[in-house]
């Protein structure tokens, strides 16, 4: 193709490959239904001034009007070692619930992380033991739920499983879960894990069964436009088969240190720093992902 035939055919071109770009602005865009604020990886400590850092990083999302906050997981710094005590996990939960009495008032709904559950608690029939205790401390219907909120879809995942997947009576539902929806019902799922992303390539803790997950979402293009997650602590976003996957960057960052060698400034681990993100859910499908840094996270 010569140059100038070339030229004439950009923004045509731009236009169609912006389409199917989260944030693409359109004259055409429906209108944002949903603001959504999405943390992930908070790792709450007394230590390191985390609660202080944590709570105005709050305050900060409250200034975005969220209409509900999405809760990757890892809400506690760790309570899944075998050295963990039971007042180590009192008291982080502990601190976890002052701290998000900042929100009160607003709809959280949270996944469990992998370093959210005790499992070295004396015995299985321990109330503390295991998903069970963290399903109750933050405040969710069950490992893994879904819901609906101004015609948008949500289902919060469980891929706390055997090499990081949906268990089988877990996929049943989701199967379920989604043929039951109307056609054409936008739809946004969260793991604590990436489904689909670019960090687990070098980093590893991806799920091991998105060849199954991407398939079922194809069944469902008309429905499922989205995939968040965290527990990289890095920032990514792919995009395949109409599906956008957002992997954010953690609130604790370098787990609230000032980070080490790989770190490309303090606070950051390796090249993502510490934040959240904002997401715009339109009544078309299309969604905005947009990632923040508080200076209260990075000082």
């Amino acid at each position: 193709m010569k140059r100038r035939t070339f030229l004439q055919h950009i923004p045509l071109t731009a236009a169609a490959i912006g389409l199917e770009t989260p944030g693409f602005q359109s004259e055409n865009r429906k209108k944002t239904v949903l603001t959504i604020a999405h943390i992930t990886d908070v790792h709450i400590t007394s230590e390191n001034n985390a609660p202080k850092k944590f709570k105005q990083c709050l305050e900060e999302i409250k200034q975005h009007k969220p209409d509900l906050i999405l809760n990757g997981g890892d809400s506690v710094m760790d309570v899944s070692y075998k050295n963990v005590k039971r007042e180590q996990v009192t008291g982080l939960w502990k601190v976890w619930d002052d701290c998000i009495s900042a929100i009160s008032g607003h709809e959280m709904f949270s996944c469990i992380g992998n370093h959210d559950s005790w499992w070295a608690a004396p015995s299985k029939e321990d109330e503390m033991y295991g998903k069970a205790y963290a399903v109750r401390r933050l405040g969710i219907p069950d490992r893994y739920y879904s819901f609906t909120r101004k015609g948008w879809h949500f289902i919060i995942l469980d891929g706390n499983n055997d090499k990081i997947s949906l268990d089988q009576q877990q996929y049943d539902w989701l199967v379920s879960d989604l043929e039951k929806l109307p056609p054409g019902t936008p739809t946004l799922l969260m793991s604590h894990y990436p489904i689909l992303g670019v960090t687990p390539l070098w980093e590893g803790g991806g799920h091991a069964d998105f060849k199954n997950l991407k398939c079922l979402f194809y069944q469902h293009k008309d429905k499922v436009k989205v995939c968040l997650s965290g527990h990289i602590h890095l920032q990514d976003r792919n995009w395949y088969n109409g599906v956008s996957y957002f992997c954010n960057g953690s609130v604790s960052g370098f787990w609230w240190g000032k980070g080490d060698e790989h770190s490309a400034a303090p606070y950051y681990y390796e090249e993502t720093p510490p934040g959240y993100a904002i997401l715009r859910l339109h009544e078309d499908g299309m969604v905005e992902n947009e990632y923040h840094t508080p200076a209260c996270l990075v000082s």
